[in-house]
């Protein structure tokens, strides 16, 4: 599960590490990194906070990592929790006042705010659960927060067939490429909570289970 996942996470991540080196190398300013060097702070963030986030978050679905060292679980997720918002929050700030793009539809902005506001939300959320040691809900929200952040990788995936077969997307059909990244990993997350058995009904099986039965009489 984490090497898939950091897979996925390559190519955002690489194209991240270009930007940030666009940055501050002092690379030629063009039409399309203008925005970006009117205000590089936002990015920068962005770009270390998502990276740190998708990366160092991939380790947090291996179980068996999780049960022999708890203690790198907890540290990892005090680390993992403000990266995946320090992302989030920098994604709506570019969002909300980096000029568009030419090759992103309008419909694009509120795609975005909605995405990039439920990942706070999933992250908010997640850490509300476990300070009440609600596990389950803990993990399922920090899952959803995890596949929204990991969009970009999915997007990836979604727009490389388009582009070999009919060249860069715009308008509507890059709405929907970008909307389908998102979707592709919600459902995916939303599939396999759904499929294990939270700790909670596994508990409660247990507890209404015969004593022989529990006992493997």
């Amino acid at each position: 599960m984490p090497a898939g996942l950091i897979m996925l996470s390559v190519v955002p991540v690489v194209a991240g590490a270009a930007r940030a080196a666009e940055l501050t190398g002092g690379a030629t300013v063009t039409p399309d990194n203008a925005r970006f060097f009117a205000s590089p702070a936002p990015v920068l963030v962005h770009i270390v906070g998502a990276s740190l986030y998708c990366l160092l978050g991939a380790f947090q679905f291996a179980p068996g990592l999780r049960r022999r060292r708890p203690g790198w679980h907890r540290l990892a997720g005090r680390v993992l929790i403000p990266c995946g918002l320090a992302a989030a929050l920098s994604g709506l700030w570019m969002t909300l006042f980096y000029p568009r793009p030419p090759s992103d539809d309008v419909l694009v902005t509120p795609i975005r705010l909605v995405f990039g506001s439920a990942m706070a939300g999933c992250l908010v959320l997640g850490f509300a659960a476990i300070r009440r040691r609600d596990i389950a809900r803990h993990r399922a929200w920090m899952a959803r927060g995890y596949a929204i952040g990991l969009g970009a990788g999915t997007q990836v995936l979604t727009h490389l067939p388009w582009i070999l077969l009919a060249g860069q997307p715009r308008g509507l059909t890059r709405v929907l490429l970008i909307l389908a990244g998102w979707v592709i990993n919600l459902a995916v997350t939303e599939w396999t909570l759904r499929r294990r058995p939270t700790p909670t009904r596994s508990a409660k099986r247990r507890a209404d289970a015969p004593a022989g039965l529990l006992a493997g009489q």
